[in-house]
C-alpha cells in the first residue's frame, strides 16, 4: 500500500492507519531527514524478524537504529549519558545523525549485540515525528538502499520504492523525494568520540 502525505498538512487519520499497522506487527518504509528507511515497532519481535529476513541478516548482527521523536526516549534504552555527550546530542538533534550509545537491559534481547550498544536517531522530519509520537515508542529502523547495485545507492523516489517493495512491506509512506545521503554516524560508546560515517550531518556539532 502506498500512502502519500504532504508534510505541511499531515492527516491524523493517515498517521493513525500507519500506527495501527505497526502495532499489529506490520513493517513500513517511511521518510526521514536523510534517506528512506525500513522500520517496525520495537515491541514487535516477529516484525523485526521479517525485516532481518528481508535484508538477509541475523537480528543480533544487525545495525538497526532506534528512531525516537525526541531526546526524552533515550533514557529508556541507554545507560546514563555523560553531560558532554548529551550537549552534543542536544545541538545535533533533531537532525541527520545516528549516535551510538551504550544500551541498557530494556533493549529487546533479539537485538542484543556483543558490544551492548545501540544507534539512536531523532530525525528532523515531521511525518516521521508524528508516526513515532503516536506509536508511543521508538521504531526499529534501517536505511533503505538499492541492493541490486554494487555501489551503495539509496532509494529516493517513493514510486520506485513502492514498485520494488509493495509485495514485501505493508505500507510505503510517500513523503516526497528523499535524500541520497545517509545520516552521519557518531560513536559515543567509548572513551573517545569516533565518527564512523560522515553523512548528511555536519561535524561542526562536535566543536
Amino acid at each position: 500500500m502506498l500512502l502519500r502525505i504532504n508534510d505541511k498538512n499531515i492527516p491524523a487519520t493517515t498517521i493513525s492507519q500507519i500506527v495501527t499497522c505497526l502495532k499489529n506487527g506490520g513493517i513500513i518504509i517511511y521518510p526521514t531527514d536523510s534517506v528512506y528507511a525500513l522500520g517496525c515497532d520495537i515491541t514487535q519481535q516477529k516484525a523485526v524478524e521479517r525485516i532481518c529476513k528481508l535484508k538477509g541478516i541475523k537480528p543480533e548482527k544487525s545495525n538497526f537504529s532506534f528512531v525516537c521523536s525526541d531526546l526524552s526516549h533515550l533514557s529508556e534504552f541507554t545507560k546514563p549519558i555523560p553531560n558532554h555527550i548529551f550537549r552534543i546530542m542536544k545541538k545535533a538533534l533533531p537532525g541527520p545523525y545516528t549516535f551510538i550509545l551504550e544500551s541498557n537491559k530494556n533493549v529487546p534481547k533479539l537485538l542484543k549485540q556483543n558490544k551492548d550498544t545501540i544507534g539512536i536517531r531523532v530525525p528532523d522530519n515531521l511525518i516521521c515525528k508524528e508516526i513515532v509520537e503516536q506509536l508511543g515508542n521508538p521504531i526499529i529502523s534501517t536505511s533503505l538502499h538499492d541492493t541490486s547495485d554494487d555501489i551503495l545507492e539509496y532509494f529516493s523516489d517513493p514510486e520506485v520504492i513502492h514498485n520494488e517493495y509493495e509485495d514485501k512491506v505493508d505500507i510505503v509512506v510517500d513523503g516526497g523525494f528523499g535524500n541520497i545521503y545517509p545520516s552521519t554516524v557518531i560513536d559515543c560508546s567509548g572513551e573517545e568520540i569516533v565518527v564512523l560515517r560522515e553523512g548528511l550531518g555536519s561535524l561542526d556539532v562536535l566543536n
